[in-house]
């Protein structure tokens, strides 16, 4: 692949893993609406690191009291705060990696990488985005997330598996419907990515040990940093923003776009 190549999809991943408009969406599309070469599987794997070295960064203070927890929880105790998180996080991870291992099985993942589906979904999934945010009560923070609300929100991620739909798009969806703050909603979606993005990694790794070359290097090596850069850039302006904008802007870009690829998927 050509550097510009490798730059670009390190962009289109960094900043898109994070914004409620689908990464893989924009990666699928990519090579369907430019005549690029497909990425394939390495340089994803590359741009997963990047991402996950971004948002571990950013939420370090969550993930260290995560980490800590997951010590006391491998222990069978329960008794910190930190421990409480990292079970909310492993009750969120499960319905995502079992319906991933059912695609990959069965191979549904690959017959829905089609423009047509990218398109419905960013349409259905950014008009519901739209109601959750308008509608959704604002009564809880990331303090009162509850095992019964980590499983559910873990149910609708397990959703993003389908393109186009955006993984931090859909759990935010459900944060918001289930009266978290828009902030603490995607608070919540960002901690839930992180065992979501490793296991993703893990599962696409499976088909590449042994494929990587000592010449792929410099390409792994240019898209994990470009896509950690993009992915950290982001991440901060997007929690920022949040504190005075609402999701609409996202909402209009999704239908946008949804719109734009029917028109072309059905003509």
């Amino acid at each position: 692949m050509t550097t510009f190549n490798l730059l670009l999809v390190a962009l289109i991943q960094g900043i898109t893993e994070f914004l409620p408009i689908s990464s893989s969406g924009h990666l699928i599309l990519l090579p369907s609406l430019t005549g690029l070469d497909d990425q394939g599987q390495i340089i994803d794997v590359a741009a997963h690191i990047g991402t996950l070295a971004a948002v571990v960064l950013y939420f370090w203070p969550d993930v260290r009291l995560a980490l800590l927890g997951t010590l006391r929880l491998l222990r069978g105790k329960i008794d910190t705060q930190g421990a409480f998180l990292a079970l909310c996080l492993l009750i969120a991870t499960i319905p995502v990696i079992l319906f991933g291992l059912f695609l990959k099985v069965t191979g549904l993942s690959e017959a829905m990488r089609g423009i047509a589906v990218i398109g419905w979904t960013m349409l259905i999934f950014g008009v519901v985005l739209y109601w959750a945010d308008q509608k959704g009560p604002i009564e809880k923070t990331t303090e009162n997330w509850t095992l019964k609300d980590a499983f559910n929100m873990g149910l609708w991620q397990a959703i993003a598996l389908i393109p186009g739909t955006s993984r931090s798009g859909i759990t935010i969806t459900a944060g918001r419907m289930l009266g978290y703050t828009r902030t603490d909603a995607a608070r919540l979606s960002m901690l839930m990515s992180i065992p979501t993005i490793i296991a993703s990694g893990a599962l696409l790794s499976v088909d590449v040990i042994g494929a990587a070359e000592a010449s792929d290097l410099r390409d792994i090596a240019i898209v994990v940093a470009m896509s950690f850069a993009a992915a950290l850039l982001a991440l901060t302006l997007m929690m920022r923003l949040l504190r005075d904008v609402s999701y609409t802007p996202y909402v209009i870009y999704r239908i946008a776009l949804g719109l734009v690829l029917l028109w072309i998927a059905y003509t």
